[in-house]
């Protein structure tokens, strides 16, 4: 998304030019991306590097995103605003944690995965149900084209979980002495952005808005964030934990020859 900088680490113009990346910057805040539209466009970006005889990385953290690409997507109805409104307003009286457990008895399986403070995916796999009557989980294990590529897994994970603990608090931290709370603040003097929309919901800027909107002070909301923050961290790592044939990294020294050898045993 344009605009969101600070609070989703984008490489800055030097990495950049030694690292180029795609897929930065071409989204406005207002906009939704899908896991089908990022499917899409990754494909297509993949195709481009290959072609011009490079190998493409595919860096992040989302692994809802990696688990689609990989795995290919069944065709799930669109996105219907009546449904994700009747969603939204029932989310605003009764809490997402009712949603959830609405959604635990309709398809426990996405339940499961879902956590209840997730109202992105929890509004989708909802939305998903009224629509067709059918859990979300059908649509995934009914999954179209698998990846055309056979992709290298490597995972960046602290040894300790007490240093990610200690390591995702001094990131908040380090964000706000570079200026998050200004970045928020632009978006949220535009006018035409609200919590609801997914860029909005991401990890610290929602709990920053909540604080410029007067909801929260200024502690709780940097405790909220880290939390937050502490929260997606577990997932990914529950994620990771489900995929095969993964190559763990310690972050810090990795030793460039002993990764080489772990690698070719997995080409």
């Amino acid at each position: 998304y344009r605009g969101m900088d600070i609070g989703t680490a984008k490489p800055g113009p030097e990495v950049l030019a030694e690292a180029p990346h795609r897929l930065i910057d071409f989204l406005d805040p207002t906009e939704a991306w899908s896991a089908a539209r990022f499917c899409e466009d990754a494909l297509r970006e993949m195709a481009d590097i290959v072609r011009a005889g490079r190998v493409p990385l595919l860096v992040g953290g989302t692994m809802l995103y990696f688990r689609s690409l990989e795995q290919g997507l069944s065709a799930m109805p669109a996105a219907d605003p009546a449904v994700r409104a009747a969603i939204e307003a029932r989310a605003a009286r009764e809490g997402w944690e009712a949603l959830h457990a609405c959604l635990a008895e309709v398809d426990p399986e996405a339940a499961a995965r879902i956590h209840p403070n997730d109202p992105q995916r929890l509004q989708r796999a909802l939305e998903v149900y009224e629509l067709t009557g059918r859990p979300l989980s059908d649509f995934h294990r009914q999954a179209g084209a698998a990846l055309p590529y056979r992709p290298l897994r490597l995972a960046l994970v602290p040894g300790s979980r007490e240093l990610l603990r200690e390591r995702i608090a001094r990131r908040f931290l380090s964000m706000l002495e570079h200026g998050f709370v200004d970045e928020v603040e632009a978006l949220y003097r535009r006018g035409d952005l609200h919590p609801g929309l997914p860029s909005m919901r991401s990890v610290g800027y929602r709990q920053v808005w909540s604080w410029l909107a007067g909801e929260i002070d200024r502690e709780t909301m940097i405790a909220q964030a880290i939390t937050a923050t502490r929260q997606l961290a577990k997932r990914q790592l529950t994620w990771l934990r489900s995929y095969p044939d993964v190559i763990w990294l310690e972050p810090d020294g990795i030793d460039l020859p002993a990764l080489s050898s772990r690698i070719d045993g997995h080409l």
